[in-house]
C-alpha cells in the first residue's frame, strides 16, 4: 500500500472515530476495521459518479451493517457526494443532521437503502440484483448493455446470524445472481464478546451450499488482495460471490483493536490520540484531513466521470437506433404511469356475482400488468392461494430473467426485503404476497418500506376467522391493528370488487407510502353504494334519510354486508342508520377534518363498528358511547359458516347491539 493509499484509508478511520467521539455515541469498530475494503472498492472497482448520484447504471453499494454508518458518511464526504461537508460529519447523530445514526434513504445523498436491522441490507441487495437482471433482460440489445451493473453489500457476523440473510442468499444462489457481491466483515466479535459464544458455524460452507462462489481475503488491510478478490468475484458469471474479509474490529486503536468494546461505544479522547499516533496521522486535531488526501480523492472522482460519459454516449445511440425501447424505458421510469393507464372505466369494471376479494384482486393484478409493463411480483410459495400470478408473463428464474412472476419460496421476511430492493433499484413496481396471519413475518422489512417511503404493495389474503378450518394458527386477529398502527402505511380491507379496485388503484399510484390489501378467502356480495369514494379511506355507503342519523354502523371488508343488511332490518323498526365503509383508516385520517366530520358527525354518538378481527383502535371512531363487535380471543377450527355466528358476526347481533345503544 503506497503512502497516499494508506493516508486515504486512514482518513476514513480518523473521520469516523472523531465523529463518533464528538457525538459521544456510535459504533467505531466497523469503520476502523473495514476502511481498507471500502476504499479499495469505492476508489478502484465501484462504477459510480458522485457528480451524478442517480446515474441509472451505477453500481449499488449497501452497508448492511448500518450501525457502522460513519464508514459510509466518511466515504460520501471524501468522494464529494451531495456536498456532504466536514461540518455534517461533526453533526453525526444530531437533530436535523445529514448524518443520522443509521443510514437513511432519501435523507443523505448516496445512501441507497435505509439499514439498521441487521441482515436487512443483504435482503435488499438481493432485490437490487434481481431488478438489474430483469431490467437487463428487457432492455439490453447486442452491443448495447444499457443495464449492466453490480450490487455490493457489506455486513458482518450479526448480518450472517440473522435468518433473513440465509433466506435471501438461498434465493440468490438459486437464481444465479452473478452480479451480486457480498463482503463479509469477519472480525469474530459481537457485542457480548467473541462470536464463539454463539456462532461457530462454517459460514463459507453455508454460502457454498447456497450456490455462491466463496473467496477469502486473509488480510483485511491488504488492498491488492482485496482488489484481486473483487475481480475474481466479477469474473464468475454463473454464481453470486461471497468475499470473507478477515478484519480486526477497531483496527488502529491499540487499546481497543480486536475487542468487543470497540463495537458500540466511542473510543475516548486518549484512545483516539493513541490511534492517530499508531497510524502515523499528521495531526491530533479532530476531523483533520491533509489537503493531499482531499486532492487524491478529487483525482479519483475525476477518473470516474468517463465511465458515465461512455454510457451516456451508448445510451443516446441506443435510443436513436431503438426508439421503441426509449419509449419503453421512459414508461418504466414514469412515476405517474399508473394514473395515466389505470383511470378509466375498464379498470373499474366488474360483474355483480359474489366473489372472494382475493379473486377480485387477482383479476386486478392481471389488468394492471397489461397496463404497467414494469410491474413484477409474486408470493411466498402461495400464488395459487393469494391469486397473485400474472398470466402469460413467465417466471423469473436463472433461465428466464425476463419473467415477471417471482417465486420467493417460503421466505416471507426476505421476500419483503427483496421487494424493497427491487423498488429501490428504480424502474420497477413490485408486489409481494402471503397469508395475512403470516404478515407478522414481513413486518420488520415493511417497517423499512414505510421509513424509506418505498411504495411496495403487499397482498395479504385469508384475512379473518373466515379462514375457518385451518384454525387459530392461520386466522389473523391482531394483525390488522398492527398494520394500522404503523406510520406512513396504508392498510386496505376492501368489501367488494369496487373497493378492491380502489385499493389497487391507491397502491399503484402511491409515490411514498406502501400499501397492503387484506383480502377474503370466502365469497362476498357486491354491495350497493360502494364507490370510488373508497379512495378516501372511509365514506358513506348507504345513508340515513334523516338529517341526523339515529346511529352509524361502521364496517370493513366482509362485515360491510352485515352492516348493510342490519340497516334494512333496523329500518323495519323505525331506526334509520347510516352505513359507513372504512376500508382504510390510514387514508381516512389523511382527509380534512371537514370531510371526516361529514362522514362521522360528532353529534351522532350511537355508533357500532363491526370487524372480524381485534377491536383495538376502533375506539377513535365509536367513542365512549359506542360499541365494537370484534374478536377478543383467537379463533377456532371450523367452517367459517359456523365461526361467524359463534363469534357474533350476524345481522341479528349487529341489530341487537345498535338497539342496545
Amino acid at each position: 500500500m503506497n503512502n497516499i493509499d494508506t493516508m486515504s484509508v486512514n482518513a476514513i478511520r480518523v473521520l469516523s472515530a472523531d465523529a463518533i467521539q464528538k457525538a459521544k455515541s456510535g459504533h467505531p469498530g466497523l469503520p476502523l476495521g473495514c476502511a481498507s475494503v471500502a476504499y479499495e472498492l469505492w476508489a478502484k472497482h465501484l462504477k459510480h459518479n458522485p457528480k451524478d448520484p442517480d446515474w441509472k447504471d451505477r453500481d449499488r453499494f449497501i452497508l448492511s451493517g448500518g450501525h457502522g454508518s460513519m464508514l459510509l458518511y466518511s466515504l460520501l464526504h471524501l468522494f464529494g457526494y451531495g456536498d456532504l461537508k466536514k461540518e455534517d460529519l461533526m453533526q453525526f447523530r444530531q437533530w436535523g443532521s445529514l448524518t443520522p445514526g443509521h443510514p437513511e434513504y432519501r435523507h443523505t445523498v448516496g445512501v441507497e437503502a435505509t439499514t439498521g436491522p441487521l441482515g436487512a441490507g443483504m435482503g435488499m441487495a438481493v432485490g437490487m440484483a434481481i431488478a438489474e437482471r430483469h431490467m437487463a433482460s428487457v432492455f439490453n440489445k447486442e452491443g448495447y448493455p444499457v443495464v449492466d451493473h453490480y450490487t455490493y453489500a457489506l455486513g458482518g457476523d450479526g448480518c450472517m446470524m440473522e435468518g433473513i440473510s440465509s433466506e435471501a442468499f438461498s434465493l440468490a444462489g438459486t437464481l444465479k445472481l452473478s452480479k451480486l457481491i457480498i463482503f463479509y466483515d469477519s472480525n469474530r466479535i459481537s457485542i457480548e464478546g467473541s462470536t464463539d459464544i454463539a456462532f461457530t458455524e462454517n459460514v463459507q460452507k453455508r454460502m457454498e451450499a447456497f450456490g455462491f462462489q466463496t473467496i477469502t481475503v486473509e488480510d483485511g488491510n491488504n488492498l491488492e488482495e482485496i482488489g484481486k478478490a473483487i475481480e475474481a468475484a466479477k469474473a464468475d458469471t454463473e454464481r453470486p460471490s461471497f468475499i470473507t474479509v478477515k478484519t480486526q474490529i477497531g483496527f488502529g486503536c491499540p487499546a481497543k483493536q480486536g475487542k468487543a468494546s470497540a463495537h458500540g461505544e466511542p473510543l475516548g479522547d486518549d484512545n483516539i490520540k493513541a490511534m492517530k499516533e499508531n497510524l502515523g496521522w499528521p495531526s491530533e486535531e479532530p476531523f483533520f484531513v491533509p489537503e493531499e488526501v482531499y486532492a487524491h480523492y478529487k483525482e479519483i472522482v475525476e477518473g470516474l466521470q468517463p465511465a458515465e460519459d461512455a454510457w451516456n454516449k451508448m445510451f443516446a445511440e441506443y435510443c436513436e437506433k431503438y426508439p421503441e425501447m426509449k419509449e419503453l424505458w421512459d414508461t418504466y421510469y414514469d412515476e405517474d404511469l399508473a394514473e395515466k393507464v389505470c383511470d378509466d372505466a375498464d379498470f373499474w369494471a366488474y360483474d355483480d356475482k359474489a366473489d372472494a376479494t382475493r379473486n377480485l384482486s387477482g383479476k386486478m393484478i392481471n389488468r394492471i400488468k397489461d397496463r404497467m409493463p414494469n410491474v413484477i411480483g409474486g408470493a411466498a410459495d402461495l400464488s395459487p392461494s393469494t391469486k397473485t400470478y400474472m398470466k402469460d408473463e413467465g417466471d423469473f428464474s436463472a433461465e428466464n430473467y425476463a419473467g415477471r412472476n417471482m417465486h420467493f419460496g417460503v421466505r416471507e421476511l426476505a421476500m419483503t426485503a427483496i421487494g424493497n430492493g427491487i423498488m429501490l433499484h428504480g424502474g420497477l413496481r413490485a408486489f409481494v404476497s402471503t397469508f395475512f396471519v403470516f404478515s407478522d413475518y414481513t413486518k420488520p422489512m415493511a417497517r423499512l418500506s414505510s421509513i424509506m417511503g418505498v411504495p411496495l404493495t403487499f397482498v395479504f389474503t385469508h384475512d379473518s376467522i373466515g379462514v375457518g378450518e385451518d384454525g387459530p394458527t392461520h386466522e389473523p386477529i391482531e394483525q390488522l391493528a398492527m398494520w394500522r398502527a404503523m406510520p406512513n402505511f396504508h392498510m386496505f380491507r376492501p368489501a367488494d370488487a369496487t373497493e378492491t379496485a380502489a385499493a389497487w388503484y391507491s397502491a399503484v399510484t402511491s409515490k411514498r407510502t406502501p400499501t397492503a390489501l387484506a383480502l377474503t378467502r370466502q365469497n362476498l356480495p357486491q354491495i350497493e353504494g360502494t364507490s370510488r369514494e373508497a379512495l378516501k379511506g372511509g365514506y358513506i355507503v348507504q345513508d340515513s334519510k334523516k338529517a341526523v342519523p339515529d346511529a352509524i354502523i361502521i364496517a370493513s371488508g366482509s362485515e360491510l354486508s352485515l352492516a348493510v343488511e342490519a340497516k334494512k332490518v333496523l329500518a323495519e323498526d323505525g331506526i334509520d342508520v347510516r352505513v359507513v365503509s372504512m376500508p382504510c383508516m390510514d387514508i381516512f385520517e389523511e382527509q380534512s377534518e371537514e370531510y371526516k366530520a361529514k362522514v362521522l358527525p360528532k353529534n351522532v354518538r350511537k355508533r357500532v363498528a363491526v370487524e372480524a378481527l381485534s377491536g383495538f383502535g376502533w375506539d377513535r371512531y365509536v367513542g365512549l358511547d359506542g360499541d365494537m363487535i370484534g374478536m377478543n380471543r383467537f379463533g377456532a377450527s371450523a367452517p367459517y359458516s359456523k365461526l361467524f355466528p359463534y363469534f357474533g358476526f350476524t345481522v341479528e347481533n349487529v341489530v341487537a347491539r345498535v338497539k342496545a345503544l
